[in-house]
């Protein structure tokens, strides 16, 4: 019986049981803006007969994702302002992205980059566009971490991934070595002894971002890919975008933070929903982050406690945007514990 490969079209998707035939029409109109990919991996996890299923909400085509607001914005976090040679964004003094590849193992329907992913987005970083790259990192001995993305690295065979890390490895100065992935999620099998090998190479110290939003996504297969990653030595911290539909509740939120550090992945990052175009329906507002940040604070670990962010559009970064618990008051300062009660601390 012949491997089930990953579904690339509306048609696909129908074919697979995924959305109903009278919707490929429609579908296909968003396909041929946005690239479609859903692994096996993560078909078998839809639930096709919940029109509201979270793993479809991230994987499956909606038509509307044609729905464009002003607001939106093609490059939403202001990748191309900080971008001073093909490949690099430079935004903060000790670090830099290497957008190694813009091909990915699934795309996301709420992708920041999904103007520039897929099949007709971008090629890869190879020859001498490379080259430009990590000449830009050794001429700049205040970049401490290269962070490795995307598109996902993991998609690169392990060969290349080996190159690229013995390369990254000869600049003195690099120190860190971070890969933001959904292979371990979507595709645990990709977790292979090629791509450990890679890895393992001596020098900078190796971290790999871990993305997944809701906590069917940890399935024993990801969770035993996450294990062979930390049993190579690599530290594991985890990314998560904040979807409406998805993980906009306290009991789904906390337990993928459970599931993330039961699988040794430290909860990092929360990101509030960026600015891409189509992607109205799948975020949330500010004020429903913090309330949950909030309610997730008063009720799991402090090992559970991601920080809510948001990428301040036009490039300027990210912020803290979790709730406040101090503020200034006439004898001190105000305090709010976690069951939303005010204590006074003095000066």
């Amino acid at each position: 019986m012949p491997a089930a490969q990953t579904l690339r079209s509306p048609e696909a998707l129908a074919s697979a049981g995924l959305v109903p035939p009278e919707r490929v029409a429609a579908l296909e109109a968003v396909a041929a803006r946005y690239a479609v990919a859903v692994t096996p991996t993560v078909a078998e996890l839809i639930d096709a007969d919940n029109p509201a299923d979270p793993i479809a909400r991230q994987f499956l085509p909606d038509p509307a994702e044609l729905e464009v607001l002003p607001v939106e914005d093609p490059d939403p976090i202001g990748d191309d302002a900080h971008s001073p040679v093909e490949g690099i964004v430079h935004r903060y003094p000790d670090r830099v992205l290497l957008k190694i590849t813009h091909t990915c193992a699934v795309y996301c329907r709420f992708c920041f980059r999904r103007e520039r992913v897929g099949p007709q987005g971008e090629p890869p970083l190879a020859g001498e566009a490379l080259d430009r790259a990590l000449n830009y990192i050794a001429e700049r001995p205040e970049i401490w971490e290269v962070i490795v993305t995307g598109g996902d690295p993991f998609v690169l065979s392990g060969r290349r991934l080996g190159t690229l890390m013995r390369r990254l490895a000869a600049i003195d100065h690099v120190k860190v070595v971070r890969f933001h992935t959904r292979v371990p999620v979507v595709d645990p099998t990709g977790v292979d002894e090629d791509l450990l090998a890679a890895l393992k190479t001596p020098g900078p110290t190796v971290y790999v971002a871990v993305h997944a939003n809701h906590p069917r996504e940890m399935t024993p297969e990801a969770r035993a890919a996450c294990a062979r990653l930390f049993e190579a030595g690599v530290a594991l911290v985890s990314q998560t975008v904040l979807l409406r539909g998805v993980n906009d509740d306290v009991e789904t939120l906390g337990a993928l933070m459970r599931a993330f550090v039961e699988a040794r992945v430290k909860p990092y990052y929360l990101h509030h929903g960026d600015l891409a175009p189509g992607t109205a329906h799948l975020r949330t507002s500010l004020e429903e982050g913090q309330a949950l940040m909030r309610a997730l604070r008063g009720r799991y670990s402090g090992l559970c406690q991601p920080t809510y962010v948001l990428d301040i559009p036009g490039g300027h970064g990210k912020a803290p945007a979790g709730p406040a618990y101090i503020a200034p008051a006439d004898v001190g300062h105000r305090v709010e514990d976690p069951q939303g009660t005010s204590h006074v601390y003095p000066r």
